[in-house]
Formats: structure tokens, sequence, C-alpha cells
């Protein structure tokens, strides 16, 4: 064992990302040996190391959103278990957002002690995403849930295994309360031998740096502090108000729902202050606690410190007020299950606010919601199998005053990979999909424009499916800046097969659908940056071209004539363009 010595900077900078890479060995692990589709596919999961005291100081790049259970899960085991009762071969798992677990009941945590010897060295602690957790609805998330009760089975901080066994009692009460067993384990077990793994891998470092791996841990959150406070001392100083709102709740709250924002900078610390966001609601959007922090941790690292080491020493920087009972801080038994919704919303909302003080770096709105469809039934050739098919599809991220927007992908909080359209049709044939493609014009018109959300189509192949739907930035549009445009906002249609097409809610729970309907997702695009008529004229043929703009819009909202040669392309009109913009 080396001898324990004063950290270094550049030791500090080897064993950050060493740790950094056991965080992202254990979420490889999981990823190649999950079951379900949510983690093996979309890759709904996240890892982090946490030091024997509960802080992070490593969290593979995986989704911001799982932040706020990273950070808190080992402080909140503490308060049940006392340091001296863990030892060597516990694990312990929990889920509960109101005690210590993950965001929703859906994310499961398990977390690993590493030991050298008898002495505690750290934690390796995993959250994923899975199908099914018991409720009222296959796949646990339903929108009219109106109690966390619904939601399914609230697991608390307990022990899943002890001298490196599993407690059987403990599994077996899990594999009852969900409705695919098989899969529930499969993933469970990927978790816990992942978490074996990256235990492993973390003895191994201490057995190289010795007590030097535990200094290191201390000023990987030192600098990360550091080095915040420095840039949020380059800040302009003052007080910065924003307010943008969710869609409808349901018949019992109409909108609009706020949620506003008060940041106060100052020399080298900031307030975040929610105080007039709404009050919670009986609707599953609610976010607890420890959600808010991971949205505010993110957007203060996207905006402020990007090449900032992302641990919990950035946490030291910044104040959370948040009224107890508000929609961003809500209080047992509040329903959760969408709250990613309103947490993709809340750094839109900072962002806004932030605009005047950090405008070198801020994008307009983004798609900033996690447009879902769910698709649930029984196996026609095995009745007693059931099917839960989960997909958040991406949307449009927003313009800044350098570049456009990018299509077609996750923002913030969420960064799930899309399902292949291969792998969809493998695992869940009752399901196809007929069409995937760019959203034309949903992206805001600006000198830089906003980028465009997707369409994407699913024809039912058998009668008793159900259809699922969760989304939001469907009726207050992703937002433009210094004059450009506002992106679309999303929608869902369902397309019978006896040719009538309906408009549905936001929030849609359990929809029958039958042979030959089509559930068609149109996800948000985004906002654009600055004034539409000084994007070069060349700029918006090539999105013409590129079928990101029609030639209406073309016409309509940058002043830019195109027209069609004889062999059917496009292409400028320079004299009609330059009477239109004179």
């Amino acid at each position: 064992m080396i001898r324990a010595r004063k950290a270094d900077a550049v030791t500090v900078e080897i064993v950050g990302n060493l740790l950094l890479s056991i965080a992202e060995e254990t979420t490889v692990s999981i990823i190649k040996s999950a079951y379900s589709t949510n983690i093996k596919e979309r890759r709904d999961v996240s890892t982090a190391i946490i030091d024997p005291d509960g802080n992070m100081v490593a969290q593979a790049e995986n989704l911001a959103i799982h932040l706020g259970s990273l950070l808190t899960f080992v402080k909140g085991l503490y308060k049940k278990f006392p340091r001296e009762s863990i030892v060597p071969g516990d694990m312990f798992i929990g889920n509960d957002p109101y005690n210590g677990g993950g965001n929703h009941l859906p994310d499961i945590v398990l977390a690993a002690p590493a030991f050298a010897g008898t002495k505690l060295i750290g934690w390796v602690v995993n959250m994923a995403h899975h199908s099914d957790i018991g409720g009222k609805v296959p796949g646990s998330t339903s929108g009219d849930a109106t109690s966390i009760f619904q939601e399914g089975i609230k697991i608390p901080i307990i022990r899943i295994c002890k001298d490196e066994a599993i407690i059987s009692s403990v599994m077996d009460m899990l594999l009852a309360n969900t409705r695919v067993p098989t899969e529930h384990y499969g993933d469970l077990i990927a978790q816990i031998s992942a978490n074996r793994v990256g235990v492993r891998r973390m003895t191994e470092t201490y057995e190289k740096y010795g007590d030097l791996l535990l200094e290191c841990m201390v000023e990987l959150q030192n600098y990360a502090e550091r080095r915040l406070r420095h840039a949020i001392s380059t800040l302009k100083k003052g007080v910065y108000t924003f307010t943008d709102y969710m869609d409808t709740a349901g018949p019992a709250h109409p909108d609009p729902l706020p949620i506003t924002v008060k940041i106060t900078i100052e020399d080298n610390s900031m307030v975040f202050d929610f105080t007039g966001t709404c009050p919670q609601v009986e609707a599953p959007i609610n976010v607890p606690y420890n959600s808010l922090l991971a949205t505010v941790f993110y957007s203060m690292k996207a905006l402020v410190g990007a090449d900032i080491p992302s641990n919990a020493g950035i946490y030291r920087t910044f104040k959370v007020i948040a009224p107890e009972g508000c929609l961003v801080n809500s209080t047992h038994p509040a329903p959760v299950g969408v709250m990613i919704d309103t947490c993709q919303r809340l750094p839109d909302v900072i962002f806004g606010a932030l605009a005047p003080a950090v405008s070198e770096r801020i994008i307009a709105g983004c798609n900033s919601a996690c447009t879902t469809a769910v698709f649930t039934g029984n196996d026609p050739d095995n009745k007693d199998h059931v099917f839960i098919y989960h997909e958040a599809i991406a949307g449009g991220s927003g313009a800044s005053r350098h570049s456009d927007g990018l299509s077609a992908v996750q923002v913030h909080m969420t960064n799930t990979s899309n399902m292949p359209v291969e792998a969809l049709e493998f695992e869940f044939p009752l399901i196809t999909i007929k069409k995937y493609a760019l959203r034309k014009d949903s992206g805001g018109a600006g000198e830089y424009r906003g980028g465009l959300g997707i369409q994407r189509e699913f024809e039912i192949m058998n009668d008793g499916v159900r259809y699922t739907g969760l989304g939001d930035r469907q009726k207050f549009q992703p937002w433009g800046l210094e004059g450009g445009r506002d992106g679309y906002g999303g929608a869902y249609y369902l397309h019978s097969v006896d040719g009538s097409v309906t408009h549905l809610p936001s929030k849609c729970t359990g929809l029958p659908v039958k042979k030959g309907d089509v559930i068609e997702v149109l996800t948000p695009g985004s906002g654009g940056y600055g004034d539409p008529v000084k994007r070069p004229p060349e700029k918006v043929l090539e999105d013409v071209l590129e079928e990101k703009v029609s030639p209406e819009k073309a016409l309509e909202l940058y002043r830019v004539a195109v027209r069609i040669r004889e062999n059917g392309t496009y292409e400028l009109d320079a004299e009609e363009t330059k009477r239109m913009r004179a």
C-alpha cells in the first residue's frame, strides 16, 4: 500500500478521471447485461462514485435528472443505517423520492459500499428505470394518478444483499409487485452485478493510492467549488426573474400552471427562489425536492461551468428556496410519475432568467419535455406474458447567438437513446413504425433557426393494445430569444382504422387501440435566436432543400423567395428576396 501524501493537482486530475472511468464501466456493465429495452436500448441508467461521507465525487455522463438521488442517497441511507453497522458484502436498495430514493418510483437505486479491509473507502451507486413496479397501470406511470400510492410499490432504503448474497425475502417482495417479474429480476441482477464490478475497481484503486484516494475525493469537490465560485464572480450581479408554464394537469387544475424563479447573483454564489410557483397538483407532474436540486445543479454546470467536474462541490455554490407544497417541492403523497416533464421545464425557466447575465451561452427555449409513448398488452401467443414498450422521443434544442439549434435530440435533464426501429419491432412485434422523420417548420425562425422536433407514427398490429401518452410543451411553445420566433409545440393524434383522426390530450392513460390504428407523436421543436430577416438567404434555401423549412414559411417568416426549377428542385429567387427584404 502506498503511503498517504498530500494530493497535488496532477494526481487529483488523474484520480478524478479514474473514478469517472469506474462510474462509466459500471454503467456499461448494466447496459450490457440488462433485460429490458428501457436499459439495454434506451440507456435510462446512471452511475456515480460517492465518498465515505456520502458526497458524490464522480458521475458518468448519462442522465442529469438522476443527479438528485445520486447526490443524496447515501446520506439518506446513513439516517437509517449507522456507518459502523455497514460491512463488506452489503448492498442497499430504494426508490421512494420522499425518503431518499429515486426521482419517481420506477427509478430504483442500488448502493454498494467499497471497503479496504474493514475501512470504508466509498460507495458505488447506480440508478435504473424499470419497466414496471406495480401501480394502477402497466408501466406504473399514469397521467391521471392523484397519489403516489397509485404509481407502484414504494421501497424504503433497505438491504438487498448481505455477505454478498441476495436477501431472498426482499427479492421475492419486489418480484411479487411487478407485472414483468422475469424482466424485473434480470434488471435488478444487472444493477447488483455492475455495482460489484465498481466495488472491485474501487478496491484496486485504493490498493494503488492508499489514503491519497480519499484526499483526492475531498480535493475534487473543493476544486469544483473553487472553479464555479470563480465563474459566478465574473457574472453581472443582480436579480433576474422568469416565468414559464406547464400544460394543464387535468380538469381539476386548468392552465396556466406557472413556474417562477428569482435568481440572485451575489459575489461568488447564487440563490434560486421559486416562490410564486403554483401549488402542487393532484396530477403526476409534481417534483420532489431532490429532483429540484438536480435541475439547479445541471443548469449551473451547463451555463457557468461546463468543463467543471460533476460532483457535490457544485452544490455548495448555490442555495435553493422553494416553499413546501409547491409544484417543484411537493410533499407526500403527491404523485410524481411524470415529474420529468416539469424538471425539463425548470432549466428553460432558469435559462430564461439568466439570459441577460450569461448571454454568450444562453439558448432559446427547447423542446423541454419527455414526450413519451407507452404501449402495453398481452402477447397473443402467450396470454400470461405482459409486454410494456416505453419510448421517450426527442425534439428540438434551442438556437443560440452562435448557431442553429440541434434537431431530434434529448435536452436538459434527460439523455436517453432512441429505440432503434429494428430493436422495437423485434422485441414488440405488435407495434410497427410507419413513419419516423424530422418535423418540418417546427424549429422557430431566427437569424439562427431552432432545432426541429420529430414525427413518429406507431401502427398497431393486433387488438388488445393500450396506449399511454405523457408529454408537455404542447400548449406553451418553446420561446425564442432576441427576436427569434417560438418553435412548434408537440401533439398526440390517434388515426383510427375507420379513417377518423382524434387529437389526444398531453396526458392520456390506458387508451384502447385496435389493429390498424396509428398513434402519431409530434414532439416540440425549439425557439429561434435573432431576427429571421437577418438569416442569409442561402441558409434559408439550404433549409428548404433539406426539408427543414417549407417554401411558404421561408417567404412568410424569413422573407426569402424560392422557386421550383423545371426538374422539381428549388432555387433562390434573388430579385424577389431583395424586394421582400427591402
